[in-house]
This record gives C-alpha cells, sequence and structure tokens, in this order.
C-alpha cells in the first residue's frame, strides 16, 4: 500500500539521531544531577525529607515508585539505572536492534525520572523537568535503525517545539511592560537566576542592541514557530533560527537543560539535505550507506500512530495558549504529557542576593568574625567569574534566587541554616565554600544585598565583577541553642 509510505521518513534520518541520542544525553544529566543533589535537598535526612512528604502524598494523584517506601538507597539505585540506560542510547546500542529495545529504554527514562519529579517537591518545580519528561517520552517512538522515522512521530515533536517557543512569547507579551517596550534585556542579563561568564558583556553591550535582541526574541518565538511546519527547506531555515537564538541564551546564562533540550528539539524540522548541505560531513543517504533493507512493521506503525492520543491531549494547552490567564510551565494530567511551557513573563528589574554568613563566637555583634558561604553558581564573591553550569542543574542556588521574590522565610531555607548550624557533611557539601572548613559555627545569620554589574572602568579600577550594597538582615542571628521554633 502505497500511502502507507507517507508515514515513513527516511529524509530525516539525522534528526532521528539527533533527538535521541540529544534526549537520552539531557536525562543523563538530570540522573547525575538528582544523583548528586537529592539526598542532601530531599533525602532521608535532607531539607524537605521525601518520607515526609509521602506520609500526606496522594497516590491516585502522581505516579513515583517511591510512593511505597523511599530509601537514599532506593534513590540511588533509581539514578545509577537511569544513567546507564541513557548512557547506552547516547551510545546508540538499543537503536540497533529492534525497534521496541529503544522503546523500552526511553519510557524506563520517563518512568525512573517521572517518580523523581514527583517527589522533587519546590526543588523540582521547573518548567524543563516537565519538559525533559514530554520530550522522553515522544522520542520514545522514534524507532530504531531498522526502520525509518515516523513522520507523525516528528510533527509531535515539532508541536512540542511549537508551544515551548510560543508560549514563551505570549507569556512576555502578555507579562511585563518591558517585553512591549522593547527595554527587558536592559536588565535580565543582570538579573537572571544564574549569570554565566559572559553574561557582564552581554548586559554592557549598548542599550540599543538589547532592543534588537528583544526584537531578535519575539520573531523567534512569536513568528518563526509557524514556519516549522512549513514544507523543506522553509522548516529547516526556521529550526536553524531557534537553534540560533538558543545558543545566544546558552552563552549568556546558565538556564539548566532548558536551551540545550530546545536546541535538540528543534532538529526534528531539519532535513537530511538541508543538513549536508550546511554539513557536508553529514551523509545524505543513511539508508544507504546502512547496506540493509528497512521495512517497517505494521505492528509498529499502528503502535506509533497510536500516540495521536497526545493530539487530543492537546485541546488544554492549546486553549491556553489563547488564554487572557494564560498558565505558565503547567501540566494537564497526572503524566506530564503535551504540557504548556513560558518563562520570565516578567523581568526582575534589580538583583537582590540572599547571603548567608556564620560566626565561631558565642556571643556575636558587629564586630564578630562573621565569615561568608560560598555557592557554587550564585553570585556571592564579587571577584568571581560566573561558571558556565548548564545543561547540569544547581537545584539550590536556583531557589536561593527565588527567596527575595517571595519570602526568606522558607520552611526548606531554615532546614539549610540548621544544617549548616550542624555542619552536616552531605549539606556542605553543595556549597562552593565552607568559610568553616567543617567546622560547625555557633552563629548563622542572613542578609540582604543589592547586586548589580561593575562598569568596565570600576572593574578596571577594583578588579570585581560585581558591586553590592547591604540593604537589610531578614534573619538575625540564629543559633541551635535558641528555644525551639525561634530557627523556623
Amino acid at each position: 500500500m502505497d500511502w502507507l509510505s507517507w508515514f515513513d521518513a527516511p529524509e530525516y534520518e539525522f534528526a532521528r539521531q539527533v533527538l535521541q541520542r540529544g534526549v537520552a544525553a539531557l536525562y543523563f544529566v538530570a540522573f547525575l544531577s538528582s544523583l548528586n543533589q537529592f539526598p542532601a535537598l530531599l533525602g532521608e535526612r535532607g531539607l524537605l525529607p521525601v518520607p515526609d512528604f509521602l506520609s500526606g502524598f496522594s497516590r491516585l494523584r502522581r505516579p513515583t515508585l517511591f510512593r511505597w517506601r523511599y530509601t537514599d538507597r532506593l534513590l540511588r539505585w533509581v539514578c545509577a539505572t537511569g544513567l546507564l540506560v541513557s548512557a547506552l542510547l547516547v551510545a546508540g546500542i538499543p537503536q540497533q536492534g529492534p525497534p521496541w529495545v529503544p522503546l523500552i529504554a526511553f519510557l524506563a527514562l520517563w518512568l525512573l525520572y517521572m517518580s523523581i519529579v514527583n517527589v522533587g517537591q519546590t526543588f523540582y518545580g521547573f518548567g524543563w523537568e516537565m519538559l525533559l519528561l514530554e520530550a522522553g517520552f515522544t522520542v520514545a517512538f522514534l524507532g530504531s535503525d531498522q526502520t525509518d522515522p515516523p513522520r507523525t512521530i516528528l510533527i509531535l515533536i515539532v508541536w512540542l517545539v511549537f508551544r515551548l517557543e510560543f508560549g514563551a512569547g505570549m507569556i512576555k507579551i502578555r507579562g511585563g511592560q518591558e517585553w512591549r517596550d522593547l527595554t527587558a534585556l536592559y536588565y535580565h542579563h543582570e538579573t537572571q537566576p544564574m549569570p554565566g561568564p559572559l553574561s557582564r558583556q552581554a548586559h554592557l553591550l549598548p542599550r540599543p542592541l538589547h532592543k534588537v535582541e528583544v526584537l531578535g526574541n519575539h520573531f523567534a518565538q512569536l513568528v518563526v514557530p509557524f514556519f516549522l511546519f512549513a514544507p523543506q527547506p522553509v522548516a529547516s531555515v526556521a529550526a536553524g533560527i531557534v537553534i540560533f537564538t538558543q545558543l545566544w541564551l546558552v552563552a549568556t546564562g546558565n538556564f539548566a537543560w532548558l536551551n540545550w533540550i530546545a536546541i535538540v528539539l528543534a532538529f526534528a524540522a531539519v532535513s537530511d539535505p538541508v543538513a549536508h548541505a550546511v554539513l557536508p560531513a553529514i551523509p545524505l543517504d543513511w539508508h544507504g550507506q546502512a547496506g540493509v533493507e528497512r521495512e517497517t512493521p505494521l505492528w509498529w506503525l499502528a503502535l506509533t500512530q497510536a500516540t495521536l492520543l497526545l493530539v487530543v491531549l492537546s485541546y488544554w494547552p492549546l486553549r491556553n495558549l489563547f488564554s487572557r490567564r494564560q498558565l505558565m510551565n503547567a501540566s494537564f494530567n497526572r503524566w506530564q504529557l503535551v504540557n504548556t511551557y513560558g518563562a520570565f513573563g516578567t523581568v526582575t528589574k534589580q538583583r537582590i542576593e540572599i547571603v548567608v554568613e556564620g560566626t565561631l563566637d558565642e556571643d556575636p555583634d558587629e564586630s564578630s568574625d562573621w565569615r561568608e558561604y560560598g555557592f557554587r553558581g550564585k553570585p556571592g564573591d564579587v571577584r568571581r567569574l560566573p561558571r558556565q553550569w548548564a545543561p547540569y542543574h544547581l537545584r539550590l542556588d536556583w531557589l536561593m534566587w527565588f527567596l527575595p521574590l517571595r519570602t526568606v522565610h522558607e520552611e526548606w531555607f531554615y532546614a539549610f541554616l540548621g544544617k549548616l548550624l550542624e555542619a552536616d557533611r552531605q549539606t556542605l557539601r553543595l556549597l562552593r565554600h565552607d568559610p568553616f572548613d567543617g567546622a560547625p559555627p555557633r552563629w548563622v545569620r542572613v542578609r540582604s544585598y543589592h547586586y548589580r554589574f561593575a562598569g568596565r572602568k570600576e572593574f578596571r579600577e577594583t578588579g570585581n565583577r560585581w558591586v553590592r550594597t547591604l540593604l537589610y538582615e531578614p534573619i538575625p542571628p540564629l543559633s541551635l541553642r535558641l528555644p525551639p521554633g525561634q530557627m523556623g
């Protein structure tokens, strides 16, 4: 039946290779991040212990392997399994077998990571968590080297990119005035959650260029996504624009794997002829090079078409895109499939940093030797060049950015201060610098500072990349000797 050949897309083999290996690589990063940070943040002795959370957890609400029992050892086994499976997929080993092999592998990653996300509470409340879950589920149906890439799955991935980009664009247009008057980038490079090594240079660009940046963002997010569904080579050009704008965001900030997964997924719209024209090293005829005849089994074709259920689930995010009360980063079902996305509907105009200090003095005052704790990613030391961490996700550092926007009186933050007073080893491993080298301080306090990037002249004169001004002390000195209840 010739009409069945439409469902095969042999001219998108390069896209499939990028999608499968790229999404698997990001799962590897996600599991590695969880392995390194989850026990300290959410483990049995963490800041928000999962066992306490599960005691009031609705088993019917969101699925997780931990709903019956959680231990740090089980969490490590889940992460280790995820790391192994994702590494095999990056190497392309499951893809060499029948199409059901990579399907099972990706669905395993999806279920394992969903188990972590669904008990991750505020530390896993980021849009890129559900984006990775949806991407892993959809990419699972791309098949193996024994079959041609399924066209309907590629279209569903393009639809995911559309929701990601267009949703972010609409959030901005409906959000702060700074996006409509083109001034958002006057502030964003400086006030974003975790600046990178080039963020200061981007911030110091002339203001007219910042307006060009915002115009380019609006074009890339509100116009270009429609052309991802156009015939080739227009679709590939649209994907190229998405990739270019995401690379600029990678270069100027640290947004975990958000930008990287957008780059990977955009390749769903890039055909082999266009990829070969841009990079001749990319084979034009993957099918011929394989030297084998590929034929899609009817059962596999039927299975991939069953994913059209995702089209039905698209009603809710599609309605949300055009709603005056558009939700940002929301899921409409317990499996976190076909979600709505968006980021930075408003841009903060000032950077307020929460700084934590400790002292060994028995009765501290302003003359005491207060020493500052250093975080890995968030600004602290005014001379330190910010590091590039993305796609790795520093969860503690990200939540520290939200504290002045909400309140410093968060349950997890008081638990964090308590761990510092105990000199808890697994908590201290989350930090870049412990000023007491493992010894417990007698007191800790929290101070609020205004941070701004130093100008070029200021940097030449002082060597400081930041200029900071003390605002106030939201949490005065605390000690483990305080009566219960005064620690939070």
